[in-house]
């Protein structure tokens, strides 16, 4: 039996561990099931910059961590999932290096060292939180869309997140859609996450305010305060959210769309122009008045899923 499992192997109740790594930061979780409770939290840093090894190391420690603190609350880690912000095949293997460089490194193999380990797109683990304790636990299907460091979204089928013939489902922002300006001529091939994203709207605003904002809730701050540049670039930003989001609603009819991530959590201009642009571009009357809900597991829907997916795999 593994390290972080074989402690007090017959006590109850059973927790997985959750880490939920994104492009800003690593959140992990001590988390109770069957209720879905997260019991500790730890947060830092990605720094992805520093390369795939150090970014593993620290999810190691963070387990390592967590794993202490189960045993300190005479509870049993069963196993451990993580979810990244990377494509991840059917196979728990991560097969794009967009931000975190894993593609070639075992990552599910060393975190099996402590708890059996499964490793899933972040999008897929968040989405499925919300199937199992959130929004979407009334819906048989629905659409969850993440809007942060990154835009993603994923399709769930009676409680399954979709995974697409290779586990690429899910890349909704990454494409351009591009076509000629009947004006001028010109086209635009930017991807929806060049305008959309946090990382973004800290980019568009910049070139406004030569003082600049550090992130993309500094840029929300600034709208809600009035400064009108920042109100352009968020509204221009939740719009074009809002198109793409109403492309797939025209192509999949989902119940509800769910969003999470910390912009798709934020109140305000962005919200508002975020929904009010999704019905103005859903073409048919039947389902323009779907519901459109925040995530109910809020930040923690990453932590919580990884750790939802692991429990659903040996738990």
């Amino acid at each position: 039996m593994s390290s972080l499992s074989a402690t007090a192997a017959s006590r109850s109740p059973v927790c997985a561990i959750g880490v939920d790594v994104g492009g800003t930061k690593i959140a992990a979780g001590l988390v109770r099931f069957p209720t879905g409770e997260v019991q500790a939290r730890r947060q830092i840093l990605t720094a992805p910059d520093r390369g795939g090894e150090a970014v593993v190391a620290d999810v190691l420690r963070l387990c390592e961590d967590l794993g202490r603190a189960a045993r300190s609350q005479d509870q049993r880690v069963a196993c451990i999932g993580l979810g990244v912000c990377e494509l991840v095949d059917l196979h728990g293997n991560v097969i794009s290096e967009n931000c975190i460089t894993w593609k070639d490194l075992p990552v599910r193999q060393r975190l099996s060292k402590l708890a059996p380990a499964v490793v899933e797109a972040d999008v897929r683990a968040a989405a499925l939180a919300e199937a199992m304790f959130g929004a979407g636990n009334s819906f048989k299907q629905f659409l969850y869309v993440t809007v942060g460091t990154g835009i993603s979204c994923c399709l769930v089928l009676e409680g399954k997140p979709f995974t697409g013939a290779r586990g690429a489902a899910g890349t909704m922002a990454s494409s351009p859609l591009s076509a000629p300006c009947d004006h001028c001529g010109g086209v635009s091939h930017r991807p929806l996450e060049e305008i959309a994203s946090g990382p973004a709207l800290v980019a568009r605003y910049n070139r406004y305010r030569p003082s600049g904002a550090e992130s993309g809730q500094a840029v929300l701050a600034a709208a809600a305060a009035g400064d009108t540049a920042a109100a352009e670039v968020v509204r221009s930003a939740s719009q074009a959210l809002g198109c793409t989001v109403a492309l797939l609603v025209n192509v999949l009819d989902p119940e509800a769309v769910i969003v999470g991530g910390g912009l798709g959590l934020s109140d305000g201009l962005f919200s508002d122009s975020f929904i009010a642009a999704t019905r103005r571009d859903i073409w048919s009357v039947v389902n323009r008045d779907l519901p459109i809900i925040r995530a109910a597991t809020g930040r923690d829907a990453g932590l919580i899923g990884a750790a939802a997916a692991a429990w659903k795999e040996y738990a």
